[in-house]
């Protein structure tokens, strides 16, 4: 009885890992879980004290679709200073977290039957946002050995007369990769010459640990002219549960997507757009700190990935994820009470790793590789060090 578009439509398969390992947790089972896409520190006090001031000035009522204009502001003064990009606050549109950001810039631009390229490995929401509003995602896949760079080759060979818009995701999720310049440089020229839209998803800039993140707006005004710049407060300043996502782009396309908003939630919480002023404008030394511990547990997941017997693991340069090859435990054999199996898949290795290990891990077949599986190392060194020690363990029962 359901709408045809939910036939095709999948659940986030990261929030399900999360889901199980909260289940496994509440039944006594001591589970280390990989699998959260936030960080694990607590949102800065002085951006928890300014929500508090709104509520206490009464700011608790409904503000303008797009966003209170001293947010707008913020953003506009945030991607000059950190970018080097000019908008101004009509340009800019708040939402209720950069997903929400997405799906409105898809219901926007996407006619059913386009085509929106999308690198692979990807964030398994953007072939789902196309599919929700009948459009065709097209994966381009990127290669393990360039570190997952984007290949504007195969971008290019991958574009038809229905190509609509292309994502571009760096730091990217799920294999932390941080697209090279050139390369870059090479999408947005492509994008100019075939006219197509361009989405940066930026979520993950404050943590870029190799090389200097770079905006694709940033290569000139034509390329500005067709890109959508995405980016939100949940990563930089642990404000996940928060919900504050924003972009910044050409107007009528802003105001396009808030037409979509305002018929859909309307603004974001009033108060957490105030937490998100101070979250911009204020201190950045947090931030800094905590890109720092990433970098370090970066080092400790890679090389104790790498030390495991079958598992290979490219070094991610940004986000907070590794993104390890797995295939070569295909085809060996894990002995349960019900019966053996065969190991053949990501998912295979997922459940391997939760049941023999109370470890979870995302399968990396929803990403766009079935050879991978996704951890985050958004938790603490000791976790780090204690879930790969079970893994071992538990790769050593193997058949």
């Amino acid at each position: 009885m359901l709408a045809d578009r939910l036939k095709t439509l999948a659940p986030s398969s990261t929030l399900a890992v999360q889901a199980k390992a909260k289940e496994l947790r509440a039944r006594g089972v001591d589970v280390i879980s990989f699998g959260a896409g936030e960080p694990d520190f607590d949102t800065p006090q002085r951006i928890k004290d300014a929500a508090i001031q709104a509520m206490q000035r009464g700011q608790t009522k409904y503000t303008e679709v797009g966003g209170i204009p001293e947010l707008r502001a913020a953003v506009c003064a945030k991607l000059r200073r950190d970018n080097g990009l000019d908008y101004e606050p009509a340009d800019v549109l708040v939402s209720v977290g950069a997903k929400h950001t997405l799906f409105n810039a898809v219901v926007a631009l996407v006619n059913p039957g386009d085509e929106v390229l999308v690198p692979s490995p990807f964030w398994v929401s953007y072939p789902e946002q196309v599919r929700l509003v009948g459009g065709v995602p097209v994966e381009v896949e990127t290669r393990e050995e360039t570190g997952f760079d984007l290949d504007p080759e195969r971008l290019r060979a991958a574009v038809t007369a229905r190509t609509r818009l292309i994502v571009v995701n760096s730091p990217n999720n799920p294999t932390g990769a941080v697209f090279s310049r050139p390369a870059l440089e090479a999408v947005a020229a492509l994008a100019v010459e075939r006219n197509l839209w361009l989405v940066a998803d930026e979520c993950y800039e404050s943590l870029t640990f190799e090389g200097r993140h770079v905006s694709l707006a940033a290569f000139g005004d034509e390329v500005k002219a067709r890109t959508l710049v995405v980016n939100t407060c949940s990563k930089a300043y642990a404000m996940t549960g928060w919900r504050i996502g924003y972009a910044a782009g050409p107007r009528p396309l802003i105001r396009a997507m808030t037409d979509v908003q305002s018929q859909v939630t309307s603004n974001p919480s009033s108060i957490a757009q105030w937490a998100a002023v101070e979250a911009l404008s204020g201190p950045q030394d947090e931030v800094a700190k905590m890109a720092g511990d990433f970098d370090r547990r970066r080092r400790l997941i890679v090389a104790g990935l790498t030390a495991l017997p079958g598992v290979r693991c490219v070094t991610p340069k940004g986000a907070f994820y590794a993104f390890p090859n797995v295939s070569a435990l295909f085809g060996r054999v894990w002995r349960r009470a019900e019966g053996a199996v065969t190991l053949a898949s990501s998912l295979d290795v997922a459940a391997f790793f939760l049941e023999e290990a109370r470890v979870a891990v995302v399968p990396g077949r929803d990403f766009g590789s079935d050879a991978h599986v996704r951890l985050s190392y958004a938790t603490s060194d000791a976790l780090i060090t204690e879930g790969l020690r079970r893994v071992g363990e538990a790769l050593a029962r193997l058949g």
